[in-house]
């Protein structure tokens, strides 16, 4: 094989380069990220909200993670196939782990675990 078909059949020794986010798209990150840890805090301290705390600051937390793992961890810019490793293990452990909050503690009670 020529050296053209290798790089072909292989990839570019320098593939092109995407075009990843610059400096002020982190700093809006991170300014979103510090008004909503500044909302958790709040909701946390608001009598009025105490009744949906609990799910108010599980979304806020998916929220969170969502945009860390998009912006910081890249996988917004880089291939699908990046962001599929790493979603596809976590939603296998959030199963396992709904799985074993149902079974200690839904069921639990009735099974005398």
């Amino acid at each position: 094989m020529n050296e053209h078909a290798i790089e072909h059949a292989v990839g570019s020794a320098h593939p092109a380069e995407e075009a990843h986010p610059q400096a002020p798209t982190y700093i809006v990150v991170a300014i979103i990220l510090t008004i909503l840890t500044a909302f958790e805090i709040g909701v946390f301290y608001a009598p009025f909200l105490q009744v949906v705390l609990v799910p108010l600051l599980i979304i806020l937390a998916i929220l969170k993670f969502i945009l860390v793992a998009a912006f910081y961890m890249h996988l917004h810019f880089d291939s699908r196939v990046f962001s599929a490793l790493f979603i596809f293990p976590l939603g296998l452990a959030t199963l396992i782990v709904l799985s074993l909050m149902l079974l200690f503690f839904a069921l639990g009670e009735h099974l005398a675990l």
